[in-house]
């Protein structure tokens, strides 16, 4: 009874005729209870001392080590409109296998006729410009015979100056023996006179000398004349050499500018003839386009157009397709703060979606339906979830990945980190330490470490 009332009535009653009464008036204390609560304290504090494997967990999914065995879209190469699909999704194909067929649709490449049209274009411009070679070889050619002309012309002025130069030096040696003729003439005449004078000499020998040194004059006379023709020959030799070099200048400055017009007119030709062969080869390239091929040995995924005549986007993804053969790979997202305790080769176990499993976080070995992988590469760069990026591959020591698991599919993991025991782990996550990241250093170590100064 609880014996709230002040009014007591246990004198009335009889509990000797109740069991109830009578139990509770019997009862002892069990030591049951405490035993167990012992145990279980015991059990508590012997497991603070089990091993322990530090570990950070993270989500991801998936994925393909190398570039090309991703998922990609197979997109169009130019636009156009649907012809006929070769393939459904789920097909298998192999690489070169057709996957869709399409028609031209663009108004520029409408006529029929416009490859072999292209064709003859260029090479009607490819002739043309052939033509132009051969006139500038022509013209090459008249080039060298001026150049020949103009050098055998000089040639032959020069062996007439030559002759000139030494006519003039025979005729200047003629004429000092005129003179020296003539001196002496002068001299014969004057003593001639004297000896006339004198009754020596008759008239006739004076007479004779004077006509003597009439002719030795002469005979000057006509050297000095053909000195100076000589001396106009050689003026209007030099004239005319002059004339032929400005002559055969002239000719041969415009058989060059005739050459370089030639090339002009060839070297635009040759670019136009280009133009046309490149756009020749597109035409060419853009037909052949039109039949869309699988880049890879995969499957087809998805097929993003639908129908026939359906138009096409130049580089508009029509299906995509997934590789049969690829490496598989995991990325996993870690916080910024657990990115110092990353490292290539850093042991990681995995749980994917759809294998059922069961997880220990501190005992990895223990854990039913994980497998093992191993850090392969870690980003330097941020993502956009504000998580850093790792790729995890399969740890060949281990049991191998599941062959089903598809490129896409979610991933959870388990980053392994360093064995602890169990009291430390409650202690760090108490005081909301991070996981130790140093590695081989022991108690002494630490003990040896300079003091930290403390600053008044």
């Amino acid at each position: 009874m609880l014996n709230i009332s002040q009014t007591s009535i246990s004198s009335k009653i009889a509990k000797e005729e109740y069991k109830s009464f009578k139990k509770l008036e019997n009862r002892h204390d069990s030591t049951f209870l405490i035993k167990v609560l012992a145990a279980i304290f015991i059990i508590c504090i012997l497991s603070l001392f089990l091993p322990w494997t530090q570990n950070i967990r993270s989500k991801g999914y998936v994925s393909t080590l190398n570039p090309y065995d991703k998922p990609q879209n197979i997109q169009a190469l130019v636009g156009g409109q649907i012809k006929d699909w070769h393939v459904t999704e789920g097909d298998v194909v192999a690489l070169g296998d057709t996957i869709v067929v399409l028609t031209e649709a663009k108004e520029d490449y409408l006529d029929p006729e416009l490859l072999s049209n292209t064709k003859d274009q260029e090479l009607a411009k490819s002739k043309s410009a052939d033509a132009y070679l051969a006139k500038r070889r022509y013209l090459s050619e008249q080039l060298t015979a001026l150049a020949d002309n103009r050098q055998s012309k000089l040639k032959q002025l020069g062996i007439k100056q030559e002759q000139i130069d030494l006519e003039t030096l025979s005729t200047e040696e003629l004429l000092n023996a005129a003179m020296t003729y003539a001196l002496n003439a002068r001299k014969q005449l004057d003593r001639m006179q004297i000896m006339y004078d004198k009754g020596i000499k008759s008239l006739t020998d004076l007479e004779s000398k004077t006509l003597s040194l009439r002719e030795a004059e002469a005979k000057k006379m006509s050297y000095e004349n053909k000195l100076r023709k000589l001396a106009n020959e050689q003026t209007a030799l030099m004239q005319e050499m002059e004339v032929v070099e400005a002559d055969y200048q002239q000719k041969l400055s415009k058989v060059e500018s005739d050459i370089q017009g030639a090339d002009s007119y060839r070297y635009s030709l040759e670019g136009e003839t280009s133009k046309l062969k490149s756009k020749y080869n597109q035409i060419a390239r853009r037909q052949s386009a039109f039949v869309i091929t699988s880049p890879i040995n995969g499957r087809i995924t998805k097929v993003l157009k639908n129908g026939i005549g359906e138009y096409v986007k130049s580089q508009e993804s029509i299906a995509t397709i997934v590789p049969m053969n690829y490496q598989r790979a995991v990325e996993l997202y870690i916080l910024p703060v657990d990115m110092p305790l990353m490292k290539e080769g850093k042991k990681v176990r995995l749980q994917f979606d759809g294998w059922p499993a069961v997880v220990f976080s501190g005992w990895p070995n223990n854990s039913f339906g994980t497998f093992a992988g191993e850090v392969f590469a870690i980003d330097n760069d941020i993502s956009e979830n504000g998580k850093y990026r790792i790729l995890v591959t399969e740890d060949a020591t281990e049991k191998a990945w599941p062959e089903l698991i598809r490129i896409g599919s979610g991933v959870q993991g388990l980053l392994l980190l360093n064995d602890v025991r169990v009291y430390y782990e409650f202690w760090r996550k108490l005081n909301g330490f991070p996981p130790d990241f140093y590695e081989g250093v022991t108690t002494k170590d630490v003990k040896n470490k300079a003091p930290i100064k403390k600053f008044k």
